[in-house]
């Protein structure tokens, strides 16, 4: 069981609000929250050492074995995503330096922080670094935006997530939690979607972070101003905080049940969506969450409200305010990698505002 001491300053919350529940961990690629606010829980540096090994198994592998017919239906659908093949992408327009897009898992994986082959080459040469949002450099500013807006994240007045719980699934909660080493008293004025961080994220993740390891976007951010890049946000944090607090408060409650029902499968989520992530095969992401998703939830698990609010809304704000940065050319934008595919994904809308965008692998 992995103890969480309570009596420390928070500090790494932030670096897990995006992970709740299988179809949430797809916030790993989209929500920059981490470094946003500090951590209500941590753990030692020896026990991040101890546990900075990741487990879990490939789905998709033991499926194409199990299942062939659903895992072909699974491909089909993957295959039909616009755009779902590729990590890094070349922005072109006439009379300018070509730019680059590369989508980003938002964890401190070392494979992932490696990027893919011309990512580091693209980096080195840009002059301006674009991000979800350029305050993950600064956590204590990060911090004291996100707690001028204590509704995002709390609960008002003198409610707590036990006034939304049916009993049973207070139980389960508990026991999750306790299993985690945190009391429910503790944490049940935060919103649904926050708990539910605590009981997504791998292990691994969570002891990395604590050690002090930064996910790709932020070593992104933090190499930029290092070497004196321009660096550019195109979003606030409060603004990645307020979409995801716009959904529904029993959407929240329904993921931080199914992540909890999901017990040890959420590592095996992990590992199947950082291995596509590698592969560059994006639009078997969601399909593959999906699928998990409904071997536990008992309804529809959301899925519509959460792409169009947490991705889709977010695509158009931020192609919007990249445009006039990657019209100066030699611009290196990283952003989560769901983000990129689809209709009305980045890549589609940066064409349509008159870029010519490829794949680079």
């Amino acid at each position: 069981m992995m103890t969480f001491p309570i009596s420390r300053p928070i500090r790494n919350l932030a670096d897990r609000l995006a992970d709740s529940a299988p179809w949430l961990i797809a916030s790993l690629h989209l929500l920059m929250l981490a470094s946003l606010i500090a951590a209500l829980l941590s753990i030692s540096d020896a026990r991040a050492a101890e546990e900075s090994a990741c487990g879990g198994s490939n789905i998709l592998t033991g499926l194409e074995q199990s299942d062939p017919t659903r895992f072909a239906a699974l491909r089909r659908e993957a295959d039909a995503v616009p755009n779902g093949k590729g990590l890094l992408w070349k922005i072109e327009a006439q009379g300018l330096a070509p730019s680059w897009l590369l989508g980003t898992m938002h964890v401190t994986d070392p494979r992932v922080l490696a990027m893919p082959e011309g990512a580091v080459d693209a980096f080195a040469k840009a002059a301006i670094v674009i991000v979800e949002s350029d305050e993950i450099v600064d956590d204590k500013k990060a911090a004291a935006a996100i707690m001028m807006h204590p509704d995002l994240t709390m609960f008002a007045g003198d409610k707590t997530i036990n006034d939304f719980l049916k009993p049973e699934d207070r139980v389960r909660l508990e026991t999750g939690l306790k299993e985690r080493g945190i009391p429910l008293p503790l944490v049940a004025k935060m919103k649904p979607w926050m708990i539910a961080s605590f009981v997504a994220l791998p292990a691994c993740e969570i002891s990395r972070k604590a050690g002090g390891a930064s996910f790709l976007d932020k070593k992104l951010a933090e190499d930029a101003v290092r070497e004196g890049k321009t660096l550019k946000g195109l979003e606030t944090l409060v603004e990645q905080l307020s979409a995801m607090d716009s959904l529904p408060v029993e959407l929240h409650l329904q993921a931080l049940i199914e992540t909890l029902a999901l017990g040890k499968t959420i590592d095996d989520v992990m590992a199947t969506t950082t291995d596509l992530y590698l592969s560059g095969d994006t639009g078997m992401i969601m399909p593959m969450m999906k699928s998990v998703s409904s071997q536990t939830a008992a309804k529809d698990f959301g899925f519509a409200d959460f792409e169009q609010r947490i991705i889709i809304d977010r695509n158009k704000i931020m192609a919007t305010r990249a445009e006039p940065f990657l019209k100066g050319g030699n611009a290196f934008m990283a952003v989560g990698a769901l983000h990129l595919s689809g209709a009305e994904g980045l890549v589609e809308l940066l064409r349509q505002r008159g870029f010519t965008v490829t794949p680079v692998n």
